[in-house]
C-alpha cells in the first residue's frame, strides 16, 4: 500500500481544520480512494451533545469521521462541511475528516468523572462505517471502549463494514443496551445507483441485517429516504418492505426525504441531470422549506406501517430504536470550556 503526498503542513488543510491539534493530509494510491483526501487529525474531544437534544431520541454522538464516501446526493450532513470551510458537494465526498485518536479519547472522556454513562448513538451524521473505515479502522476501538464502561449505544449504517465488528458488538450487547439500524429507503437498483453511489447495494445492507440478526442483535431498518416520484410508489414500497421484512428486520421505520440547505442544492444539480421533469413537482412539494408538507409524510408513513403489519413485522413503536428519528446536523464548534467541542 502506497500514500501520496503525505505532509504534515498545516497550510495545507481547510483552515477552519486548524482548531485541531495537528492536521496531516494525505492520499491513497488504491482504486477504492481514488480522487478523495483524508486530512487526519487528533481530535480534542469526541463525544459531543446534539442541539436541541430535548427534540431528539438521543443526546450524545460520536462522529469519528467528517464527510462521506458514500456520496449520497441528498445527504443533510452536506452543510457541516461549510463548518469546516469545505465544499458541500464533491468536497463533501472527498475531503475526509479523519479523527485518528477516537478510541484513546473516547476511553479518557468515558472515564471522567462528569460522564453519566448516557446512550451515545452513531452514524447520526455522517456514517461511521463509510469506506475510510476499511483503512482507518477506528470502530472497533470505539466499540471496545464502550464495552468496558457498560455504556449503552447504537449504531445506523448503510455500511457492511459493520459485520467486520460483530464479535465485538456481541461482547458489548451482553454488557449493555446495544441498537443497531441498517439504512435502506428502496431497493430499486437504478435509483440506488444514481443516488447513492458510494454505498454498497440495497441487498448487501439487507444481508447485513440477516446476519446480524442471526448472531442475537436485534437490527432495525430506517427505511429513509423515501425518496417522492421516484420510489415512493405503492409498486416500490411493497418491494421494499417485503424485503425488509424478508431479512428478518425488527422494526422498518420510513423516513420521507428532507432537503435541507446544503444538500438541497446538491440532490437539485442531480435531479436537474437525471430526472428535469420533476424539478416543478419537486418545487410545489417543498415549497414550504426542508420537509415534504405533513399530508404527504402521513401518507408514505400509513402505507409503510400498513405493509409492514401485513408482511409481519408490524409498525414502529416509538422509542423501540433510539437512533432511528432523523438525527440533526451538528454545527460549527463553539468555545465553551465546560463542554466538549466537534473537534
Amino acid at each position: 500500500m502506497r500514500w501520496d503526498n503525505l505532509t504534515n503542513d498545516t497550510e495545507a488543510a481547510a483552515p477552519a481544520l486548524f482548531a485541531a491539534d495537528a492536521v496531516t493530509t494525505r492520499t491513497f494510491d488504491r482504486p477504492e480512494f481514488r480522487g478523495m483526501t483524508f486530512h487526519e487529525i487528533r481530535a480534542r474531544s469526541i463525544v459531543n451533545r446534539v442541539p436541541g437534544a430535548s427534540r431528539m431520541p438521543f443526546e450524545w454522538t460520536v462522529n469519528p469521521y467528517r464527510g462521506c464516501t458514500h456520496a449520497c446526493v441528498y445527504c443533510f450532513a452536506r452543510k457541516t462541511h461549510s463548518y469546516l470551510d469545505l465544499d458541500t458537494g464533491l468536497g463533501f465526498d472527498s475531503q475526509i475528516v479523519v479523527k485518528v485518536n477516537a478510541p484513546e479519547l473516547l476511553r479518557r472522556e468515558l472515564a471522567s468523572p462528569r460522564w453519566r454513562g448516557d446512550h451515545i448513538a452513531m452514524g447520526t451524521n455522517v456514517d461511521c462505517y463509510q469506506r475510510a473505515e476499511g483503512r482507518y479502522q477506528l470502530m472497533p476501538g470505539i466499540l471496545a471502549a464502550l464495552a468496558e464502561r457498560a455504556n449503552p449505544f447504537s449504531i445506523l449504517t448503510k455500511g457492511t463494514l459493520i459485520l467486520r465488528d460483530l464479535e465485538v458488538l456481541r461482547r458489548a450487547a451482553r454488557v449493555t443496551d446495544v441498537g443497531v439500524s441498517v439504512s435502506v429507503g428502496f431497493t430499486d437498483r437504478e435509483l440506488w445507483r444514481t443516488v447513492e453511489p458510494g454505498t454498497p447495494s440495497p441487498e448487501r445492507r439487507l444481508d447485513v441485517v440477516r446476519t446480524l440478526t442471526s448472531h442475537g442483535i436485534p437490527c432495525g431498518v430506517l427505511m429513509a429516504p423515501v425518496i417522492p416520484f421516484l420510489g415512493d410508489s405503492p409498486e416500490q414500497l411493497r418491494a421494499t418492505v417485503r424485503a425488509i421484512a424478508e431479512s428478518g428486520a425488527t422494526s422498518v421505520t420510513p423516513l420521507v426525504l428532507h432537503l435541507r440547505p446544503g444538500a438541497r442544492e446538491w440532490f437539485t444539480a442531480w435531479l436537474t441531470e437525471h430526472h428535469p421533469r420533476l424539478l416543478r413537482r419537486y418545487d410545489a412539494l417543498y415549497e414550504g422549506g426542508t420537509y415534504a408538507p405533513k399530508w404527504y409524510q402521513r401518507r408514505i408513513t400509513g402505507m409503510v406501517h400498513d405493509l409492514a403489519a401485513e408482511y409481519g413485522i408490524g409498525p414502529y413503536e416509538p422509542g423501540a430504536h433510539r437512533n432511528l428519528r432523523a438525527p440533526e446536523p451538528e454545527p460549527p464548534a463553539a468555545p465553551e470550556p465546560a463542554q466538549l467541542t466537534l473537534m
